[in-house]
């Protein structure tokens, strides 16, 4: 069986990190190494992180001094992965059963795929754990530009990032998390990853998101245009960079922006109609200066595409690596 290497970042989840171990120890994979990365934590994270190396061979702990952030922790794990599977699951989350030997089944039967995404369901606190069981998982192979094409129709969709399978080869060729996207720098990093793969996509559960007080994405992203604004950076940050290569290029960077701009129209209505003025005037301010044509046109093939003519509601994005 191939083997895979888990980063598990941490800052102030000591609570958390046993039951997050746990569960990519529990996946019933044999080759399985898993790092933890403290980020001079000052609650009991790092004293948690050296017993469970104590009881557990596949455990390292990395201890850092000081605070040097997400990104740092991310690009480590990077440098440290040796195994044919990689991937970043962050102290706060779990894995759901039977996921990793779900995503490597479909990746060693594709050879080109770069990376394995599934759903994920939330887990707050003070709720009934949710309850999730080992399924099969239907998958849906899609070439990499194809998966890019449709992250650009949709980018504000929401992708369940914080439990990939990323191939460790494509990883490293991909490169680094970069440290001047916060919150969305998954969702760039997927975008580089595609263009060197296939995509395994699956409705099949493969990550538990926890929903605490303590979220970094909940206490930074103050707003429906901050989550714009942070996905926007993204795409123009891919575009800029490995994107920038490929064909068609200005074309989807083009739809991407226009898409954004007409879900910033679309929340603003909403947020009007329900009296948040001022929220409102932000996401009006967003749409009308990446395209100022809805000023007089509204967007209607929005409403089309995401049915909100028959309350079938989209949600708000929500970015999954900044949870830590």
């Amino acid at each position: 069986m191939a083997s895979v290497d888990v980063v598990v970042p941490c800052y102030q989840y000591g609570r958390y990190l046993r039951s997050c171990v746990r569960s990519v120890l529990e996946q019933e994979v044999e080759g399985i190494r898993i790092l933890i990365v403290d980020n001079a934590s000052t609650d009991n994270s790092l004293e948690e992180a050296q017993q469970l190396a104590a009881e557990e061979r596949a455990v390292e702990v990395v201890a850092h001094k000081t605070n040097r952030g997400a990104h740092a922790s991310f690009n480590e794990g990077i440098d440290w992965a040796q195994a044919e599977y990689f991937m970043i699951l962050c102290a706060d989350d779990l894995l759901a059963p039977g996921a990793l030997l779900r995503a490597m089944s479909v990746m060693e039967g594709n050879a080109n795929t770069a990376f394995a995404l599934g759903t994920d369901v939330e887990y707050r606190e003070g709720f009934a754990f949710p309850v999730v069981g080992r399924t099969q998982a239907k998958w849906r192979i899609v070439n990499g530009m194809q998966f890019i094409e449709e992250c650009c129709r949709n980018p504000a969709r929401y992708l369940a990032l914080g439990s990939i399978l990323v191939r460790t080869q494509a990883q490293k060729k991909a490169g680094y998390y970069r440290k001047d996207l916060s919150f969305t720098d998954d969702f760039e990093m997927v975008l580089r990853l595609a263009r060197l793969g296939c995509v395994a996509q699956s409705r099949a559960i493969q990550g538990i998101r926890r929903l605490h007080k303590e979220n970094a994405s909940k206490r930074q992203i103050a707003s429906r245009t901050h989550e714009l604004v942070y996905r926007e950076a993204a795409i123009e940050s891919f575009f800029a960079h490995e994107g920038a290569a490929i064909p068609d290029a200005r074309r989807l960077r083009r739809l991407a922006r226009r898409r954004l701009a007409e879900r910033a129209y679309w929340w603003g209505m909403r947020e009007a109609m329900e009296g948040f003025g001022s929220a409102a005037f932000d996401l009006f301010k967003f749409a009308f200066r990446r395209s100022p044509a809805m000023v007089i046109l509204p967007p209607v093939g929005h409403l089309i595409r995401n049915r909100l003519l028959t309350g079938n509601h989209d949600h708000a994005p929500e970015f999954s690596s900044g949870s830590s």
